[in-house]
């Protein structure tokens, strides 16, 4: 006896993948990684995106702007944010409940390199990484599961659709170090198999709630920094510049050839929140080109 699923009921289930009435997060937005998950869920049809970094609000007018040509049903709110502290996590879910009346998708796009050897590294850069890297999914498991959870009628809610079935996407963008040692430092590594491990748990910690969670780590992306501007010790930067491995050294050890681009993570992520990946939970989705699979060693060094 096979059944059928109402893919319209089972919003955002969709068959065409929209995110029409939709209320995302997404942390990290400054970064080029982050801006390109907002573009894509805005192309989805998301009715609302909170783009939450530290930076100044300046950092958004190009993004804004670029939305307001390709994608004017979708509204930006520009929402200075700390990823690591738990306070300003249960903050953002209030004010996104009270303005909106639902979440449902929350994607932690945050993540610090930290410095590239152990020499190098002190207990302090250690703990800013875990809290970057594995507090941020930690919070958004926590925190935003119960709330994507929160059923609501239509009510003066601008755009926002309402919500009659619990259930939501949480998204861990991480790093192929989430997986595989030596693709930078150490505290990389370790915060990075961290922010998997929440993930994995996490399957269990949503089982019945409708909630998915998924982690994407990208591998090599050009992330369009040169050595001049990308601060070594690692401390602001989510990657390595793809100008740390030659053209020669990239067509070698990727399996593509070439590095990757902020929007082929951000259609990962559009394919996670969306109706697209209804069956897909508990995953880490490898975008890194071959890479991995050809030479694990040789990730980025």
């Amino acid at each position: 006896m096979t059944s059928t699923v109402d893919t319209e009921h089972f919003s955002p289930y969709r068959a065409d993948g929209k995110l029409y009435g939709f209320v995302c997060v997404v942390t990290g937005a400054q970064q080029p990684v982050g801006q390109a998950i907002v573009k894509e869920l805005a192309s989805h049809g998301a009715a609302c995106i909170y783009a939450c970094d530290k930076g100044t609000s300046s950092g958004y007018d190009a993004l804004i702007a670029d939305l307001a040509k390709d994608s004017p049903n979708t509204k930006i709110i520009e929402y200075p944010f700390n990823v690591a502290k738990e306070d300003e996590t249960l903050g953002l879910i209030d004010d996104v409940l009270n303005s909106w009346g639902r979440l449902d998708v929350w994607v932690c796009s945050s993540g610090i390199l930290g410095p590239p050897s152990i020499d190098a590294t002190t207990p302090a850069d250690l703990q800013k990484c875990f809290e970057a890297n594995s507090m941020a999914p930690f919070f958004a498991l926590k925190y935003a599961s119960p709330a994507m959870g929160k059923m609501t009628s239509k009510q003066s809610y601008p755009n926002a659709a309402p919500k009659d079935q619990k259930y939501g996407s949480i998204i861990v963008v991480s790093s192929i170090a989430s997986a595989y040692g030596g693709c930078w430092g150490p505290c990389y590594t370790m915060s990075s198999h961290a922010a998997l491990g929440v993930v994995r748990a996490g399957v269990a910690v949503l089982k019945g709630s409708g909630v998915r969670v998924n982690c994407i780590s990208p591998g090599q992306i050009d992330i369009g920094i040169d050595l001049q501007n990308f601060d070594m010790r690692g401390m602001t930067s989510q990657f390595p510049p793809a100008n740390l491995q030659s053209k020669e050294t990239q067509k070698r050890d990727i399996g593509l050839e070439r590095a990757g681009l902020p929007i082929e993570v951000g259609r990962v992520a559009g394919f996670l929140a969306s109706g697209f990946s209804s069956y897909v939970t508990g995953a880490n989705i490898v975008v890194d080109g071959g890479t991995s699979v050809m030479n694990p060693l040789a990730v980025p060094v």
